[in-house]
């Protein structure tokens, strides 16, 4: 899956990024330009890989697999379909927001086994960073837990949806008896179900874009001050590994919103009138209709938070050191810990 995101994703940044500044973007390789991402992949895997002969020569090529590594075991937990996923954990959540933070350890091996003054201060940047937006993005996540209960993905999916399981779900879907309990649609997704959800998802949002170091978050790689950050010493395979895991974290986090706040895999149409139970919308588990249209509504919700990540690149000015340490700590911080402590209130009081 992300191989295959990493080509629609760097193609759909560029023509995005082309469409904002009002220019074509690339149109020579292939039709359309499609063939480009291919020709810089030939280049990239052509290329020397280069070891500069000051760096840490262990950490410095150990350094983009642990980033990728990172990234792409948050994979293995999330919910594609009503009963599709790698991992049956019980603690999806958790699991999930740990792996993820190894991902620091790779950039800041990357930047201090380059012994290079950019590359070091573009590791600590992106370790501030991280820790500051890590804080907020937890509190939104547990936001939804306090409100569904659980910590399991797949839970949190199926009570956003038409189709409800049994207390001992965990033992598998197919084991147990699906029934149609609601209208469904997009009501039932929880930033509807609660309107503080609707702000949690904001601040996750963001947060998200800072663990990702999109704009306006992105001064551990801010090009104008510090060449390429942590990735300046990178060239050939490593630094399209790099590329790799920051087009893989820009997947995960939008899925993980996705089936957190957007009704996961569900579909946003309601079950009424001539939609009802149509396979093609509700995607009913343990058919193949089920497996496609889960999938399909899932990255459909993923890819339209992916263009707003796009979007918000080549629009939002990058963000001074002191501005994002300021909006991380006394902003979305104390916000966070308001809507959680407002959503153990509503949790209590729909009890």
């Amino acid at each position: 899956m992300v191989p295959a995101f990493v080509i629609v994703g760097v193609y759909l940044e560029r023509k995005v990024s082309a469409f904002i500044q009002d220019r074509m973007g690339p149109m020579e390789v292939g039709k359309w330009g499609l063939l480009q991402l291919f020709a810089d992949l030939i280049k990239l895997i052509l290329k020397e890989d280069i070891v500069p002969k000051a760096a840490d020569r262990k950490l410095f090529l150990l350094a983009p697999f642990v980033i990728f590594c990172s990234v792409f075991a948050g994979f293995a937990v999330l919910p594609l379909a009503p009963d599709l996923r790698g991992s049956t954990a019980s603690v999806g959540v958790f699991f999930l927001l740990t792996i993820i933070a190894v991902d620091v350890l790779g950039i800041l091996m990357a930047g201090w086994g380059s012994n290079n003054k950019y590359s070091l201060i573009g590791a600590i940047r992106a370790v501030s960073q991280m820790i500051s937006y890590e804080i907020p993005m937890t509190l939104s996540v547990l936001c939804v837990v306090m409100f569904c209960q659980s910590l399991d993905l797949q839970a949190i999916s199926f009570m956003q949806g038409i189709y409800t399981a049994e207390p001992n779900y965990l033992f598998g879907v197919k084991d147990l008896g699906i029934d149609v309990t609601e209208v469904g649609g997009f009501l039932t997704w929880n930033i509807f179900r609660s309107p503080f959800l609707f702000l949690a998802y904001i601040v996750f949002f963001i947060a998200s874009l800072a663990e990702c170091n999109r704009a306006p978050f992105d001064i551990p790689e801010g090009e104008s001050e510090l060449v390429g950050g942590f990735q300046t010493e990178y060239s050939g395979m490593r630094y399209a590994v790099l590329m790799l895991a920051e087009y893989g974290m820009m997947l995960l986090v939008s899925l993980l919103g996705a089936i957190l706040f957007l009704g996961s895999w569900n579909t946003p149409l309601p079950n009424i009138g001539p939609l009802k139970l149509a396979d093609w919308t509700s995607g009913t588990p343990g058919t193949l209709a089920g497996y496609v249209t889960g999938i399909g509504w899932l990255l459909l919700k993923a890819l339209l938070a992916v263009i707003v990540q796009m979007w918000a690149r080549w629009t939002l000015p990058r963000l001074r050191v002191d501005q994002l340490i300021y909006l991380g700590w006394k902003v979305l911080t104390p916000v966070g810990l308001v809507l959680f402590f407002i959503t153990g209130i509503w949790r209590l009081l729909a009890v």
